[in-house]
């Protein structure tokens, strides 16, 4: 599999590609977030692994111009520590967040986490069902002929929802597959992100028709 690591700092770009490639990885390396996105569109790697604090163009902006196109995992490397920041490496698309200075092993068992969660996703492009259209790859929701606009998070949570339609997922397991397992969100997040997919989704938010609330336990899609 391969992974595009950005960083402007010389010896972290060294230093992470070097232990990406003994754990059996193909390693690319940017230093610029033009050159990364050069590099997205013509490689495709399978992960992006990705400063915040680039010459130029941040990680954040790279991060949206990515989500616009593709739906790559995106892993965050930054010194920022705060709350917020992370916050808004959710919400630009983010799917992990590691502040530095960081263990490489840690770094290792967050990138196995972040592919093992892609491997589980279905392969289907687009999903047809009762008047909703659902394209991974372009990562476009068209509801009863209405496209609609879906936060990051809302589009990843309705795909997996809509790619196993019965099955019930805990909010826990929701949390891990479309945040990450090591968040530190509590599963309240997954509660807020199903109201609003309810309110683009449904009719009558309060009378769902696609996604379903199972008591105690939480969410299926039908």
């Amino acid at each position: 599999m391969r992974i595009l690591v950005v960083d402007d700092e010389p010896l972290l770009l060294e230093t992470v590609s070097h232990r990406l490639t003994k754990d059996g990885y193909t390693v690319l390396t940017s230093k610029t977030a033009e050159d990364a996105l050069k590099k997205i569109r013509l490689q495709r790697p399978d992960l992006v692994i990705l400063d915040v604090m680039l010459p130029g163009r941040s990680g954040f902006e790279l991060s949206q111009t990515i989500r616009e196109e593709s739906n790559i995992p995106i892993l965050f490397l930054s010194a920022r520590v705060g709350s917020e920041d992370r916050l808004k490496g959710f919400e630009v698309g983010g799917d992990d967040y590691l502040t530095k200075p960081f263990n490489l092993s840690e770094l290792s068992a967050r990138v196995r986490a972040i592919l093992r969660r892609v491997k589980v996703l279905p392969e289907k492009k687009r999903i047809e069902t009762g008047g909703l259209s659902i394209d991974s790859e372009r990562q476009e929701v068209i509801c009863n002929g209405k496209k609609l606009e879906l936060r990051p998070k809302e589009f990843a949570l309705l795909l997996l929802l809509a790619s196993n339609p019965g099955k019930v997922f805990t909010r826990k397991t929701l949390l891990a597959r479309v945040w990450g397992e090591n968040i530190t969100f509590t599963t309240r997040t997954v509660d807020v992100h199903i109201s609003w997919l309810r309110k683009r989704l449904e009719k009558e938010a309060g009378s769902p028709q696609r996604i379903f609330t199972v008591r105690n336990v939480g969410y299926k899609f039908e």
